[in-house]
């Protein structure tokens, strides 16, 4: 079902828009070009205000306290929500502290949408039809950050340096898009140039470190660096040696939100806007929360896990967070025992306040929604298929068509394309207008689209109602490894409390 709900996400923001997740292609299903399986450029305008110089310190100036990463491969996958994010995170974390996003400080990797819409040209219509991809309808500027490129090689350097000195833990916050792999150790993010980064990779970095590591990593995919609860990220190999832990904006075979080239915040939506803010002991918005909302352990400070626990409150997203002492815990545990509320209170929270939001105030409640959304989705899941191989159907028909008058319209590379759109512009206008070919694909995409904006309904309320019933499973776990005792446990409240520690 949560393979199912990848596609679902993916068919649903080709109809309804790409506000907030961190997907490939969404206006076009473009795949990505990445090693591993399976989330017309304008400058900036001249009077915008450039950001005063801000140098970065070096390792041998000054301890550094946290290491930011963002951005895509290309500027096509560095959507502004990401900058923005970034930005907000060198506000909120304290410093000092090195920035690494996108292709560095100055450079025109920043992705916006486009203001207010625009009849396609005929040009865009023939991408739409044979090479479809998200940035035509946006915009390019340069990225405001004060950064080095966001490249496999600086951030491998830079992290090693960060990390071989220090009293403090490090923490390593990422903004990108992440990818699934084969199995969770390989998902991986893609950094600027489409170099990965898998789990496995981390893994071996941070088995060098010197000093405690913590990571929040807010991509698609990003559950599979909860594997760094284990050693080398293999849960075969048992607990890691290293002291380190995660916390992620989705488990680690789904989508989730966040990569927006829309620069309004208030339309934004995903993890990090939610956790960053809950930090300073704010909501989404910025608007002051009091103290007690958020600070559920009664120190007078907000942790990385009691943010993380506003996220999954609090947002309205297809975001299902987790964390390594989730995952630890799922592996060494099987069978739930009597819930202890007071040994977990940031899951007492998450039942209390989610299920409180959701109208679902018991464990019996939570998993018959779930099942009524899961069977509406998988039925939906069905009609989506057959309506997108509908939909490919209508494309190749439509585009055979043309490519036998035309043969090169599928190449505006090719020598003879600007002259062959010059010179019968007309005629080809006509052929993607009124054609009998054209038409059955226009309807074929209505009938798509029309489905996929259900689907874009229900998939955040499948997300909710499963943050709840994860909270309700994994009070359960903890209970039975509180009762069990021994080396399990110990470990398992060794990455709770790095998780709980202050920034």
């Amino acid at each position: 079902m949560l393979l199912g709900a990848v596609k679902r996400v993916l068919l649903a923001l080709f109809g309804v828009g790409c506000v907030g997740v961190c997907l490939y292609a969404l206006e076009g299903r473009a795949a990505p070009t990445s090693p591993a399986r399976k989330s017309a450029s304008t400058s900036a305008s001249p009077s915008a205000p450039e950001p005063a110089p801000a140098p970065q310190p070096s390792a041998a100036e000054a301890e550094l306290r946290y290491l930011l990463v963002g951005g895509g491969a290309t500027p096509e996958f560095t959507e502004i929500s990401l900058e923005q994010d970034l930005e907000l995170a060198g506000k909120v974390l304290p410093g000092p502290g090195l920035v690494l996003f996108a292709g560095g400080e100055g450079s025109e990797s920043v992705r916006v949408q486009a203001s207010g819409p625009a009849e396609p040209t005929l040009l865009a219509r023939l991408g739409e039809l044979f090479d479809p991809r998200s940035g035509r309808s946006s915009r390019y500027q340069r990225a405001r950050l004060s950064a080095q490129a966001a490249s496999a090689s600086n951030f491998e350097t830079s992290f090693s340096l960060a990390a071989s000195s220090g009293k403090q833990p490090l923490l390593v916050y990422i903004a990108a898009h992440g990818l699934q792999g084969s199995e969770a150790r390989e998902n991986y993010v893609e950094l600027w140039g489409g170099e990965p980064i898998t789990v496995s990779q981390l893994a071996d970095m941070s088995a060098a470190a010197q000093r405690p590591l913590r990571f929040v990593i807010a991509s698609c995919f990003s559950g599979g660096f909860a594997e760094l609860a284990f050693e080398k990220a293999d849960p075969q190999q048992g607990a890691t040696k290293s002291p380190r832990c995660g916390l992620f904006a989705g488990t680690w075979d789904r989508q989730t939100s966040g990569c927006d080239p829309n620069p309004d915040r208030r339309a934004q939506e995903g993890y990090s806007l939610h956790l960053l803010h809950a930090l300073r002991g704010e909501d989404r918005d910025g608007k002051p929360l009091p103290l007690r909302t958020l600070d559920l352990d009664g120190d007078g400070k907000i942790s990385l896990l009691e943010a993380h626990t506003r996220a999954r409150i609090a947002s309205h997203s297809i975001d299902v967070p987790t964390t390594t002492s989730e995952r630890y815990l799922r592996e060494v545990v099987r069978t739930p025992a009597a819930h202890n509320a007071k040994l977990l209170p940031e899951e007492a929270a998450v039942i209390k306040g989610l299920g409180a939001r959701l109208g679902l105030t018991s464990e019996s409640a939570v998993n018959k929604r779930y099942q009524e959304l899961s069977d509406r989705l998988d039925a939906l899941q069905a009609e989506l298929d057959a309506a997108d191989d509908e939909l490919e159907q209508a494309r190749g028909r439509l585009g055979a068509q043309l490519l036998a008058r035309w043969p090169v319209l599928n190449d505006a590379y090719h020598a003879e394309f600007a002259r062959v759109l010059a010179r019968d512009a007309q005629a080809i206008e006509q052929a993607l207008g009124q054609s009998r070919p054209a038409q059955l694909y226009r309807e074929a995409r209505a009938q798509t689209d029309a489905l996929a904006a259900r689907a874009g309904e229900l998939d955040p309320q499948e997300a909710e109602v499963l943050r709840l019933l994860r909270a309700y499973e994994t009070l359960g776990l903890a209970s039975a490894l509180a009762a069990r005792g021994g080396d399990d446990y110990a470990h398992y409240r060794s990455l709770l409390a790095c998780e709980r520690g202050p920034l």
